[in-house]
């Protein structure tokens, strides 16, 4: 490690809507946010792993004008807020606020890697000893990228072909795997990737 600089830590980077809380579809009201069941045993075993938390989600529902940038960060702080009462810690939140056939091609967009390479740069974050864990294909996708471990929690809107996708993908090699629960992915992640385990 050169001198002044920080060492890289692990990330995990874990999807919002149907993963974090409840997807309620174009959400634009910060009352409407719900954390799953299985959300705060999660974020707590991340805070008490000293394991950053990344929200990255997409909101092309901004592009679509079905809600404004405003609403977005409301609701935004509420899920900030609730994780945090749940015992977590969110070092940050990101999001695409784009859609192709609005706003055209955009390397942010999930399973696209701006918000990942973004947060590294913003935080000494190691791409490779991160985790990326979602319940859509796209989610989990960038580990395929990033060398990193990217594990589908299948929800009741996942679509059967992402999951047999994540399956038939952890099959062939180390770097896609599938959970039953959030928790469970996130303790996997722990384990495998060595987090909170100085290097």
């Amino acid at each position: 490690m050169a001198d002044g600089m920080e060492p890289l830590r692990p990330a995990l980077f874990i999807d919002r809507d149907g993963t974090l809380i409840a997807d309620a579809h174009y959400l634009s009201d910060p009352a409407g946010v719900r954390l799953l069941p299985d959300t705060g045993t999660a974020v707590q075993l991340a805070r008490t792993a000293d394991v950053p938390l990344v929200i990255v989600t997409n909101q092309s529902g901004i592009a679509r004008g079905l809600i404004t940038a405003a609403q977005y960060e409301a609701t935004r702080a509420r899920t900030e807020a609730l994780i945090h009462a749940a015992g977590g810690v969110v070092l940050a939140t990101y999001h695409c606020p784009h859609f192709v056939d609005v706003t055209g091609p955009c390397a942010c967009r999930k399973p696209g890697l701006g918000m990942y390479q973004q947060a590294a740069r913003e935080y000494p974050l190691d791409l490779a000893r991160s985790a990326y864990i979602g319940d859509r294909w796209r989610d989990v996708q960038p580990a395929l990228a990033t060398g990193g471990l990217g594990i589908l929690v299948p929800g009741r809107e996942t679509p059967a072909a992402d999951q047999a996708r994540a399956e038939e993908a952890g099959e062939q090699h180390a770097h896609i795997a599938v959970a039953r629960t959030l928790t469970e992915a996130v303790t996997l992640a722990i384990t495998r990737l060595g987090m909170g385990v100085p290097t």
